[in-house]
């Protein structure tokens, strides 16, 4: 599969040692954006080819969605001669990125001390559940983990008093993962000033943390955790899609000025000069008990005429959407979010758009997932290995669909 136009990475080398969801969501995000993305894998292939739906072998669902725009390679490390050929494609590329351990990175050579010599421009990037320089930069993390201890899980209790719980989502690998692929894109940039590589970490949990006390640290920032962490607003039992007489509806107002369009669409008006609601900072102690009369008078009328009374007021409003209504909406057809290509040996699948638009350099969805080693001996012959080494790699058997 082919669509115009280079992408702003276009003539990038990304060598990725990724597997799972954090690297390869960053290493697609780079293929998208025009990388020449080549995915080395291990003889049994990424974890995610067995996950999910398939029509075929080791071409699972949860590995489809998140390796576009990359080539297969297969070359089982554990060898000294397939580490040599790793080297040699190190060589020659832009980016190399793992998410692999500290201490499994250094004992396969592949640290950024070991490499920085052999190619000085390497952008040398790599993601791992805790900062290299701390007591866990070789403890195992996942998405799960990651939630719990970075405070996400907990946010959930805080809100309802109940259990800890996860988000129903890999949150903490695919935040991370866009994170790692926008650090290697600011490392490109440097070195382009430069001409010097560097190392690049995303540690999962102090990113998370980050991410979550944007908003949460609250009293915290005045260095006085007595005037309460956390952002009252998010905890209201009232923060949720408002029902109304036949669904739901989400909703929000944040200015003075969106308020008062607001309290005139729900008929509520006087509201508008009450001295708890008034004003942004009087709102902000009274949302619990401003919430409550919305919900109340948005049960009134129908989501329908709800959503033609505040798109008349402009104020900001949706549907709640599930996972099925997505493939049927109105404005992603309008916009072609979802696109049906044919797949070599899958058949029939649906793709998602690149969502970021560059109006000079757009990204594009130029190679379906491969298939497990698909082009290890087109690369290993793009590297110049010998074709009696490329044979030896692969193995004989298998070298002719190579």
């Amino acid at each position: 599969m082919s669509e115009a136009g280079g992408g702003p990475l276009a003539g990038v080398r990304v060598i990725d040692l990724t597997s799972a969801v954090l690297g390869p969501v960053a290493t697609q995000i780079l293929g998208d954006m025009g990388a020449e993305v080549v995915k080395v894998e291990p003889p049994q292939g990424d974890t995610m080819r067995q996950v999910g739906p398939t029509r075929g072998r080791d071409m699972a669902v949860m590995f489809l969605n998140i390796n576009r725009n990359k080539r297969s390679v297969v070359l089982d490390l554990k060898r000294e001669q397939a580490r040599r050929a790793l080297l040699r494609l190190i060589d020659g590329a832009d980016v190399l990125v793992h998410n692999m351990r500290v201490g499994a990175a250094e004992r396969l050579g592949l640290s950024y001390a070991a490499l920085a010599p052999r190619n000085p421009r390497l952008i040398h990037a790599s993601a791992t559940g805790f900062r290299k320089d701390g007591r866990h930069r070789d403890r195992p993390a996942f998405d799960d983990v990651i939630q719990g201890m970075s405070g996400l899980a907990a946010l959930n209790a805080m809100r309802d008093g109940g259990e800890p719980r996860y988000v129903p989502s890999a949150i903490a690998d695919k935040f991370c993962g866009h994170v790692l692929a926008s650090a290697v894109a600011m490392a490109l940039y440097r070195r382009e000033r430069t001409g010097r590589g560097q190392e690049v970490h995303v540690p999962m949990l102090e990113t998370m943390i980050s991410f979550n006390l944007a908003e949460h640290l609250w009293g915290g920032v005045l260095d006085d955790p007595s005037l309460g962490l956390g952002y009252g607003r998010m905890f209201t039992p009232y923060r949720r899609p408002f029902p109304t007489s036949d669904g739901h509806l989400c909703l929000m107002a944040n200015s003075d000025d969106q308020w008062q369009r607001l309290l005139v669409a729900l008929g509520r008006p006087d509201l508008a000069e009450d001295p708890r609601f008034a004003r942004l900072a009087q709102r902000a102690l009274n949302i619990g008990a401003l919430y409550a009369i919305v919900e109340e008078l948005m049960r009134t009328r129908s989501t329908a005429e709800w959503q033609a009374r505040l798109d008349a007021a402009d104020v900001p409003n949706g549907p709640v959407h599930g996972l099925a209504d997505l493939l049927e909406d109105d404005y992603l057809a309008e916009t072609g979010f979802f696109r049906r290509v044919e797949h070599p040996s899958e058949g029939r699948m649906l793709v998602t758009a690149v969502p970021v638009d560059f109006s000079e350099s757009p990204g594009a969805v130029r190679l379906l997932p491969p298939r497990l080693g698909e082009h290890t001996g087109e690369v290993l012959r793009e590297a110049g290995l010998p074709e009696a080494e490329i044979c030896d790699l692969i193995g004989r058997e298998t070298s002719g669909g190579q």
